[in-house]
């Protein structure tokens, strides 16, 4: 684990204003330290020789509330960045989630990222508010306190400088055994996190089959070995804080006999003997205060590593494509943060044809055919042949062989939001009304879009204000796939020049309203609409003007 990583600083600009305000923050305390330390000793000496101390104390007093202020100006500036710099990361996973497509993600531990993104992201407070102060601050003070004990008492300083390595080696050997098991706590909360969602998401069917005290039963278990992990880590975060508090004290310890030792013999003056042991244990205090920390900081750094591999990933997708002259912006980390997102005047100055040249996916036969602005072309064929594969390996959810381009560039170097809009089989509804539903992801929606949309579905009959439960209960089959292909309608008017592609639009409809819906797609076709329709229904070759029919894979 590294004490800070550089991809945080590269992909979080909060995380590099903080450690900035820490290294100003670290230097102002480090001389409120030594004028602490050399207030006190004047103070002292001052009594004992009968001078008047008060200026001493007043300015003593001053000190150190100017060193309380600034550890809560510290403390404060931690939370706010980490705050900023989870917001930041969040968002751009969500890019880069984005970015890499419905196929990569599909690959992945999606409940096990949504921990990362939540939890995981979360416990940067004690990385932020704690850990990189304390890390700042040992670069700083700590050889400057050394320096100073050096010009006042070179054998004071020397050995403080001979075991204070001797605090970071055992930091690195007990940090190498706590990340181990610090990376096993956080895969055990992440199964954890994955069987749960399994379970609440087909509680229905393990009930049918009497089956729902087995996978409690299993979850009990992740949960209990998810807390003997964190015991364990908690075992070596204990073990760690007494290594250093022992190797510090006895550091210390050996500081102080022989100052007082060549205090006894007359070689050394009082004032030099007691500033110096008042400096020796904050010379050593910031990097204990890095080994304590550092366990409750691990968590935190844990999640961004997993982060950090999303965001490299997006990044060297980025940097393929960029390398191939197509349409990305000039760096990779632009492209991952979502800055210079190339604009639809560029896009769509390349032309509108969808052309596909034995596409391939998996094990299914090739397929070819082009789509132009103002057709439906209707991919039909039997179970299993690949119609659904298809739509897959153009909305970037299956890789595929072949070539598939759109308006002359590839489909792999696209964003499939901004060429595509699509219904598939699934609604994939959410938790809100019906109108967030259709116009999912517009933050200025339309709202006679929406109707316009939901008549166009043979939706007409939905209020649009009307609230779904999660994954969109409350409604029919039927007319959750009508939402869904009233959200493809939708983003469809937003930018006809898109492909609107439907996977078996109409397969929970009754025949009346299907025919309605066919006239709708009809209606955008003649209207200069590239349709894509995947259907089994004999009725929709009444509006297709070319059908693709696929065999039976082999």
């Amino acid at each position: 684990m590294k004490p800070v990583d550089p991809r945080l600083l590269r992909y979080a600009a909060a995380a590099r204003g903080f450690v900035a305000a820490s290294a100003l923050i670290a230097v102002v305390q480090t001389g409120v330290v030594i004028a602490f330390a050399w207030l006190l000793t004047d103070a002292v000496t001052g009594a004992l020789a009968g001078r008047d101390v008060t200026a001493s104390l007043i300015w003593l007093l001053i000190a150190a509330s100017l060193r309380g202020a600034l550890i809560a100006l510290s403390d404060a500036a931690g939370t706010r960045a980490a705050a900023r710099t989870g917001a930041q990361l969040r968002a751009a996973l969500i890019r880069a989630v984005g970015r890499l497509g419905p196929g990569w993600l599909a690959q992945r531990n999606q409940a096990g990222l949504a921990v990362t993104a939540g939890h995981g992201l979360d416990a940067l407070d004690a990385y932020f508010a704690r850990y990189i102060p304390q890390l700042v601050l040992t670069v700083i003070a700590t050889p400057v306190l050394l320096a100073v004990m050096w010009w006042q008492d070179w054998p004071s300083g020397l050995a403080a400088a001979i075991t204070l390595p001797l605090i970071p080696l055992f930091l690195i050997l007990i940090g190498m055994a706590t990340r181990t098991v610090q990376r096993r706590q956080w895969q055990t909360l992440q199964r954890l996190a994955v069987r749960f969602a399994d379970t609440v998401q087909g509680l229905a069917t393990l009930r049918l089959f009497g089956r729902e005290q087995r996978a409690a039963e299993r979850i009990e278990t992740t949960a209990d070995e998810y807390r003997r992990e964190t015991m364990t880590v908690l075992r070596f975060s204990f073990l760690s804080g007494f290594a250093m508090e022992l190797l510090s004290s006895l550091a210390v310890a050996l500081i102080a006999v022989s100052v007082g030792f060549r205090l006894l013999s007359g070689e050394l003056s009082l004032e030099v003997g007691l500033f110096v042991l008042l400096l020796a244990p904050e010379a050593f205090l910031p990097i204990r205060q890095v080994g304590v920390q550092f366990h409750a900081a691990a968590e935190g750094v844990a999640a961004t590593e997993e982060i950090f591999e999303v965001l490299d990933a997006a990044g060297a997708r980025a940097d393929r494509v960029h390398n191939s002259g197509d349409l990305v912006p000039e760096t990779a980390e632009a492209r991952v943060l979502g800055e210079n997102r190339p604009g639809s005047p560029e896009l769509w100055t390349r032309g509108t044809d969808l052309v596909i040249s034995d596409l391939g996916v998996r094990d299914l036969p090739p397929v070819s055919f082009a789509a132009e602005p103002g057709t439906i072309t209707l991919i039909e064929g039997p179970s299993g042949s690949g119609k659904s594969s298809l739509l897959a390996a153009l909305r970037g959810a299956a890789d595929f062989d072949g070539a598939a381009t759109f308006g002359g560039s590839d489909l792999r170097d696209l964003a499939p939001a901004d060429w595509l809009a699509w219904a598939g089989q699934a609604p994939g509804l959410i938790r809100g009304t019906i109108a967030e539903n259709v116009a999912l992801g517009d933050p200025s929606a339309d709202a006679e879009g929406i109707r316009a949309a939901l008549d166009d579905a043979c939706a007409e009959d939905l209020d649009p204000a009307a609230e779904l439960g999660v994954q969109g209960s409350g409604l029919s089959g039927g007319q959750g796939q009508r939402v869904a292909v009233a959200r493809a309608f939708y983003r469809h008017a937003a930018e006809p020049r898109r492909v609107l592609a439907l996977d078996e639009p109409s397969s929970a409809l009754d025949a009346d309203t299907e025919a309605r819906l066919w006239s709708s797609l009809r209606r955008r076709a003649d209207a200069g609409a590239t349709i894509l329709l995947v259907s089994h229904r004999r009725s929709a070759r009444t509006i297709a003007d070319q059908v693709i029919a696929l065999g039976v894979s082999v």
